[in-house]
């Protein structure tokens, strides 16, 4: 994991990411999500990174990325994100995010569409409210620690019917939310917070997968139907028996259509 720093603002933001995969294959680049490291990706990226060369970063904070003084904005994180590609060389590449991962990846679509060919957004939203919610989590992590809200916010990512099938999963990704670094969770909590992308979606080109997990109390279908109703030509996506976190609890429905949108739209 190679660190890449990133001033953005007062805010020097240094994004921990890997690069896998063919070296003449197209870029994609893979977003977590809030309070999960890479390893959110583990099961899809294990198939596209036989077609693909993947680029997978983590938020500030998270997994192998050290936590900066917070609030970021959402724009913050895109242009660390655009630091990681230009420090690998990367002139374009598609793009695929959970949750803040496709908020971020919404916001460079639309504000540097030279720089992304294809969107993936899986389980995200382009409006989150209520803001004081976010901030006022924020302010309790960083009080109490993340154990003060791992239980709450982890029972939201996969549905009860699989986490008593493979109850090792959530336990797994529980110890890993709870491993979080409270700064930069409450960093990315603040972006949230402030982020309304709704009036730039209309303005994106780049052609847009929509993944929504039926189940999910995060972001709600609706969140992705809206998304998908203002990108024109895109794709939406529900996956139907999954929460939050589908992209672990269902990686053959996600990864089978990340691929299909990939393949189609990506030479």
């Amino acid at each position: 994991m190679t660190p890449v720093t990133e001033r953005a603002g007062s805010i020097q933001l240094r994004l921990a990411a890997s690069l896998d995969g063919p070296p003449t294959a197209p870029v994609v680049v893979l977003g977590n999500s809030l309070g999960t490291s890479r390893r959110v990706w583990d099961q899809p990226a294990a198939v596209l990174v036989r077609r693909f060369r993947l680029l997978r970063y983590e938020l500030p904070g998270h997994g192998g990325s050290p936590a900066e003084p917070g609030p970021y904005t959402i724009g913050q994180l895109g242009s660390g994100v655009l630091a990681l590609l230009d420090a690998h060389g990367v002139d374009q590449a598609a793009y695929c995010g959970i949750s803040i991962g496709g908020m971020v990846g919404m916001w460079l679509a639309a504000n540097h569409p030279d720089r992304i060919t294809a969107l993936g957004l899986v389980c995200t939203s382009a409006f989150l409210p209520p803001a004081d919610g976010w901030r006022e989590r924020a302010v309790r992590v960083r009080a109490a620690g993340m154990e003060s809200i791992s239980a709450t916010v982890v029972g939201r990512w996969f549905t009860p019917a699989f986490a008593s099938r493979q109850p090792s999963v959530p336990a797994a990704f529980l110890a890993e939310f709870e491993r979080t670094d409270p700064a930069g969770y409450g960093g990315c909590c603040e972006a949230i917070a402030a982020m309304d992308l709704r009036a730039s979606l209309g303005s994106i080109a780049a052609p847009a997968l929509v993944v929504s997990a039926s189940d999910d109390p995060a972001t709600p279908p609706a969140h992705g139907a809206a998304i998908a109703a203002a990108i024109g030509g895109s794709r939406l996506v529900v996956v139907r028996g999954a929460a939050h976190l589908a992209a672990v609890s269902s990686p053959a429905e996600v990864t089978a259509a990340l691929l299909r949108h990939l393949h189609d739209h990506m030479s």
